[in-house]
């Protein structure tokens, strides 16, 4: 083979290489960006499940103005889209979601006494 030949092959190969890390570069961040769309939709789906919780009599298994004794339900635990942990008080819960597939990527939110979310914050790839 000719040295133009050589240079021509070696050029193609940079380019399919660079070509294969930028598709697997846009591929990660797409897969962030619908694990943080999922965990929101749980986050919203747990908003209105407490305040419910909250606004529900005691008499019908509710907390009677306030949070404290909402526990999160079963499949909210954990599922493939997160890990969740709550921090209870009688006026506000602090839910932390890590996400499954990347434990370093979180989303914390607080849900006041009006069932309103409140100071979001995101680490790792969600930020």
């Amino acid at each position: 083979m000719g040295q133009q030949q050589l240079i021509l092959v070696l050029l193609a190969i940079m380019v399919i290489g660079v070509a294969i890390a930028a598709g697997l570069g846009l591929f990660s961040s797409n897969q962030a960006g619908q694990n943080k769309l999922a965990i929101i939709n749980d986050l919203n789906n747990l908003r209105a499940m407490a305040y419910k919780y909250r606004i529900r009599p005691s008499t019908m298994a509710g907390g009677a103005g306030s949070y404290e004794g909402f526990v999160l339900p079963g499949k909210f635990a954990s599922n493939e889209n997160a890990n969740y942990t709550l921090n209870v008080t009688a006026d506000e819960i602090v839910v932390t979601a890590a996400s499954y597939v990347t434990p370093a990527n979180t989303i914390t939110v607080g849900i006041d006494s009006k069932g309103k979310f409140t100071d979001w914050t995101y680490t790792g790839d969600f930020q």
